[in-house]
């Protein structure tokens, strides 16, 4: 079972990652977002921050339905993130390694070839092994 404080481990585990201040997690590499707290909209009610959600940056559409096909009980969306690459994970469904997995395909999506190259020479989560867009690749 993963949580916040994994969340935010394996994040600044990686290279050139800035920590965003919020009520929650909010993480960006060249100020583009990868990961962060869901902030659960209520009608009526202020948001609230959830920090056992975390949003993921997926890459494109047929990602993030093969994520929300493949595993219900683990990621969802809701109408507000329509025809965006996010989904939201339910952090107590999946596990450390699952976790550090998905972080770091976020954040190559979302870093530019620079930086991706020095996660390459084995800086950042340990043991992240390849990403699953560079295993498809392989």
């Amino acid at each position: 079972m993963a949580d916040a404080d994994d969340v935010r481990r394996l994040a600044l585990a990686l290279p050139h990652v800035a920590e965003i201040d919020s009520d929650g997690f909010d993480f960006r590499v060249a100020d583009k977002g990868f990961v962060w707290s869901y902030p659960e909209r209520r009608p009526g009610a202020a948001r609230l921050i959830r920090t056992d959600v975390a949003v993921l940056y997926v890459g494109d559409e047929a990602e993030k339905q093969a994520l929300l096909l493949g595993e219900p009980e683990v990621f969802f969306t809701t109408p507000a993130y329509d025809g965006l690459p996010l989904v939201m994970l339910r952090l107590a469904r999946v596990d450390v390694d699952r976790l550090t997995e998905l972080v770091t395909d976020a954040w190559h999506m979302r870093a530019p070839d620079s930086l991706v190259a020095d996660l390459d020479v084995g800086t950042g989560p340990s043991s992240p092994g390849p990403s699953r867009a560079e295993q498809q690749v392989r």
